[in-house]
């Protein structure tokens, strides 16, 4: 596999403006929050917005010509061949209680394809990099994600949507996997589950009504430590789509056949 030529420059300014962020953000754990809210319960905090800040004032002072999405509306020279996708704070409903789990999620795409991920947990100290053929890593180091095959042994991971009225299927998926594997966990950073995937901490990863920066960094590591990453369906992932099945190829049918059989029965149930 070829490794993609980036831009000059661009993965040694996306690892220092994480590394920044982050920082900054394990700084500002224990001080009060400014908390206003996007919706019923999806919240935004102060940090959140200065993290934001910081980040798109490396990226687009370096790239100005390039895209910009950050998930707190930042926004820049659309139609460029390359955008950068930004989660500056993936899991800020964990971050305004004080509950040190959560990280900075940066990706590049080129053409709607990632091909540079950079995720930095501030709190474990730990630096995940991949790119589009060339491999991931966690702090130098190259991962590869689970070999696990049997779903009954292994441990995974999801999110719920932030509507309570939209949750019917994703409990139903829960459910099921309940019985189905040694445990579901929901600690509320997509980005960080898909890079425990990538490092053979968690088996597999799935979720829907995720967005770009939720997904786009994740899902190249994953595919780079070697695992499959698609959509509920099977499909080949879209970074811009809103779901995201991953896990090793040897787990990867049996956790889909899973999720498309009690979303199937969740369906009925309401029709």
């Amino acid at each position: 596999m070829t490794t993609t030529i980036l831009p000059d420059g661009a993965r040694d300014i996306a690892i220092r403006a994480a590394l920044d962020a982050g920082a900054g953000l394990r700084g500002r754990l224990s001080q009060t929050r400014e908390v206003a809210y996007k919706g019923l319960i999806d919240l935004v905090t102060d940090a959140d917005r200065a993290s934001e800040e910081l980040i798109s004032g490396r990226i687009r002072g370096a790239f100005p010509q390039h895209g910009f999405l950050g998930e707190e509306g930042t926004r820049g020279a659309d139609g460029s061949e390359y955008g950068w996708v930004v989660d500056p704070l993936d899991g800020t409903t964990n971050y305004a209680h004080a509950y040190p789990h959560f990280a900075v999620s940066i990706a590049l795409e080129r053409q709607g394809e990632a091909v540079l991920g950079v995720v930095y947990d501030p709190m474990r100290d730990e630096l995940f990099v991949a790119e589009r053929g060339g491999g991931a890593t966690l702090n130098g180091a190259p991962i590869r994600v689970s070999a696990e095959t049997e779903l009954l042994r292994s441990l995974l991971a999801t999110g719920f949507p932030y509507e309570p009225g939209q949750r019917h299927e994703a409990l139903a998926v829960w459910d099921a996997l309940m019985d189905a594997c040694q445990g579901v966990r929901r600690d509320g950073a997509a980005a960080l589950n898909l890079c425990w995937v990538a490092c053979g901490r968690l088996d597999g990863f799935y979720e829907r009504n995720l967005k770009p920066w939720d997904m786009a960094a994740g899902a190249l590591l994953v595919a780079e430590a070697g695992g499959r990453v698609t959509d509920y369906a099977g499909g080949p992932f879209d970074l811009y789509g809103i779901e995201v099945v991953a896990a090793g190829s040897g787990l990867h049918d049996p956790l889909r056949e899973v999720i498309a059989a009690s979303i199937a029965g969740a369906r009925r149930d309401v029709g």
